[in-house]
């Protein structure tokens, strides 16, 4: 039986069969001009990965990391209870170790869709194990999906605030409100009267037609992914894509 802690001879491309073949039945050319638009259709790929505001390790057969984007960087500090230990994706503790293996076993071995919460505390932390097969037997991987440390990215939220006309002020209210700060929270973080809070409040509320401040952050937590074109390079990363790791597994 599989196991996902020990790496395969020779990682699968998911990409392509593994033994490429016409429809009828003559071996399919891939010389360098179909290498390199694998390569090119990889780059986009991990390109979109990297613009969604969701952690995303993607793993291989055998449980190597093929990528993991830039959420995922972000996310898997020290703080984190998982970590990645060179091409793997472990537990940071050892009460949680026998849950991930389980879990990326039954993704592996039978197409088990998973559920987590690991750690302790404020520490806690969830995620999804999902299993991705392809169109043929050999193209299986495995996707873990981090939850979101809050619930719309930042220059999403700025974006939305300039599109309403928002003042500054008012966007920073509205910020407030996303972080679960309530009226006298924000009131006496900024330095102002509740009573102008309010009247704040109801000044975003006109501008976007939110019926309530609950409306209004359903209306936020809805909103796409806007990231930066400059991030900060994690340390799991050398900031180039694909990576070597990504390259060597897709010219498999």
């Amino acid at each position: 039986m599989l196991d996902m802690f020990t790496p395969t001879a020779a990682p699968i491309n998911p990409l392509r069969p593994s033994t490429p073949t016409a429809s009828n039945g003559a071996r399919r050319y891939e010389g360098p001009e179909r290498r390199a638009a694998t390569s090119v259709a990889w780059r986009w790929l991990a390109a979109t990965l990297d613009e969604l505001d969701y952690g995303l390790v993607l793993l291989a057969e055998g449980g190597r990391i093929v990528h993991v984007n830039h959420a995922a960087r972000a996310e898997l500090d020290e703080n984190h209870p998982l970590q990645l230990i060179g091409h793997r994706l472990q537990a940071r503790h050892a009460v949680d170790a026998a849950q991930l293996h389980e879990a990326l076993r039954g993704a592996a071995t039978r197409g088990l869709r998973k559920l987590l919460t690991l750690g302790e505390g404020t520490r806690r932390a969830s995620l999804s194990v999902v299993p991705l097969v392809g169109p043929m037997a050999d193209c299986a991987a495995t996707l873990v999906i981090l939850n979101k440390r809050q619930s719309c990215e930042s220059l999403s939220v700025a974006a939305y605030a300039k599109g309403h006309d928002l003042t500054p002020a008012e966007t920073r209210i509205l910020v407030a409100l996303c972080k679960g700060d309530g009226p006298a929270e924000i009131a006496k973080e900024v330095g102002v009267a509740i009573s102008t809070v309010r009247t704040q409040i109801g000044s975003i509320r006109t501008k976007t037609g939110a019926e309530s401040i609950r409306a209004l952050l359903q209306q936020i937590s809805l909103l796409p992914p806007l990231r930066g074109v400059l991030r900060q390079v994690g340390s799991t990363s050398a900031g180039c894509w694909p990576t070597q790791a990504e390259q060597a597994f897709f010219a498999a």
